[in-house]
């Protein structure tokens, strides 16, 4: 083959686009990949750069969801799994069973009730220990504010000394250099 075949080759390649599909994330996240199915890349498109999405579970604008097991490879792609919300389910309790089904709540409800209480007293007492440390605390960073703002007090007027002139070697016998030095002075 020939150089200006290869090249030639090189550029069409070059110039072919791959079209990506698009889908958003349902808090707005852009994703990006050839198209949307298991197997297939997927990435997370910026500005800058695309990051190959997490593994984990996403759910799309659309309401199904993604589910990548592999950094950066759909693993699924379906409908949100529905929970069932929590139902209540209501018998009919037998006449002749009543009476006893409700004096046990009864007996239950009594024994419950003071230990209600006494969870309701200690958490009173936690509270008001709580607030009171936190008093507490408050009053002593205030103390150390006020203690720190008198210690580093600077006042220069009240230095009014003067200053005493020490002399070293006054009795020594003078040098030229003492002397030229002198005259410099």
């Amino acid at each position: 083959m020939k150089t200006t075949e290869m090249l030639s080759k090189i550029k069409a390649l070059l110039n072919a686009t791959i079209n990506l599909a698009e889908m958003k994330l349902d808090n707005g996240t852009v994703l990006e990949a050839e198209s949307f199915e298991a197997g297939a890349s997927v990435f997370i498109k910026t500005d800058d750069e695309k990051v190959a999405l997490p593994i984990g579970e996403y759910k799309l604008e659309d309401g199904r969801s993604l589910i990548v097991e592999e950094e950066g490879i759909i693993a699924s792609i379906g409908e949100v799994a529905v929970e069932a919300e929590d139902e209540v389910i209501e018998t009919e309790v037998p006449e002749e069973i009543a009476p006893e089904v409700e004096a046990i709540v009864e007996a239950v409800v009594e024994v419950v009730a003071p230990a209600i209480e006494e969870v309701k007293e200690e958490l009173k007492k936690l509270k008001k220990k709580f607030e009171d440390a936190e008093k507490k605390e408050e009053k002593k960073e205030e103390e150390e504010k006020t203690a720190m703002s008198r210690k580093f007090r600077h006042s220069p007027e009240r230095n009014t000394k003067k200053k005493q002139e020490i002399r070293f070697s006054q009795n020594k016998q003078t040098t030229t250099l003492d002397r030229v030095l002198n005259i410099l002075k």
